[in-house]
């Protein structure tokens, strides 16, 4: 038995709450990671996790076992990343989540000059608005806007987005252009954008002059994903609101124009999020800076 890969995958299968998925995490097959399992906890003499049909979970003895384990695990991370930083070359492989309107407006644009200075780094891209688990689906990092309440996260700030609501022009002259963010409640079409992690319509935003407002408007349309939310809004089907950097094409173009500019709300923080348990390895520790030092800008184009 390889006891140091079968600890690997015994640690993997705790966090990731399945075999399947801690199997998928390691490049193994579920056959041989649940074997390897199997053999570690013929060695130590004691069930380490209960499996059924329907879940895994891990006996006090795995979870002691884990808890030991895992600091082990991290030396050696740790060990390794002090390597690979002393020789100035990061590399392997990173899984990076972010959203959809994010990846292709503001971090893939931008990619190739991190790989063009970190050609050993392979970036795996995981784009979409759902929200991840970090620890379960094996992310290293996550990039996210919006209020963070996990405080099991470490974040790292990457800048603020401004928000803009917008229109065809089709549609405002149809239907009027709103003054005051109070008008949109008379006989306005709204295409809201749903939040992927409660089903819920995002609500509207606007301050001026220190004065804030905050409306849960009922919209015509929810939108779950942010390009399709765009595509919406440039179809005609309502007034939107979303990030400058999602609409700077269409604005620049007038297939959308901005309204209520006077009430644009403040900045809309991002981070990049990773787990406070998770190694900060070499690969991630230089991704991290490049994102703090290339983002902002990008976030908040001018406008």
């Amino acid at each position: 038995m390889d006891q140091l890969l079968a600890i690997r995958a015994f640690a993997r299968v705790v966090e990731a709450g399945s075999f399947t998925r801690a199997a998928e995490s390691l490049d193994l097959p579920k056959a041989s990671l649940s074997k390897l399992v199997q053999e570690l906890e013929a060695h130590l003499g004691a069930r380490l996790l209960q499996r059924t049909t329907r879940r895994v979970t891990v006996t006090p003895e795995g979870s002691a076992y884990y808890e030991r384990t895992a600091r082990i695990l991290k030396e050696l991370e740790d060990a390794d990343g002090a390597f690979n930083a002393a020789r100035g070359t990061p590399r392997g492989r990173l899984r990076v989540d972010i959203g959809s309107s994010t990846a292709s407006d503001v971090l893939i644009p931008a990619l190739p000059d991190f790989l063009a200075r970190y050609p050993d780094i392979r970036i795996d891209l995981g784009v979409s608005d759902r929200v991840v688990d970090l620890i379960g689906d094996n992310v290293d990092c996550v990039i996210r806007g919006g209020a963070l309440p996990d405080s099991s996260l470490v974040a790292r700030p990457l800048g603020h987005a401004t928000l803009v609501t917008c229109a065809t022009p089709a549609y405002l002259k149809q239907f009027g252009v709103p003054a005051y963010p109070d008008e949109l409640k008379n006989g306005h079409r709204l295409v809201s954008y749903v939040s992927t992690a409660n089903g819920r319509a995002m609500p509207w935003r606007y301050a001026r002059q220190g004065e804030r407002v905050e409306f849960k408007l009922e919209p015509c349309m929810g939108v779950n994903e942010s390009n399709a939310h765009l595509a919406a809004g440039r179809a005609g089907l309502g007034i939107i609101q979303t990030f400058t950097y999602c609409a700077a094409r269409d604005l620049a173009a007038g297939t959308l124009v901005e309204i209520l500019r006077d009430w644009r709300p403040p900045g809309y923080a991002f981070h990049a999020v990773y787990p406070q348990t998770r190694h900060l390895t070499h690969r991630l520790r230089v991704f991290l800076e490049w994102l703090a030092a290339t983002l902002p800008a990008r976030l908040d184009p001018p406008h």
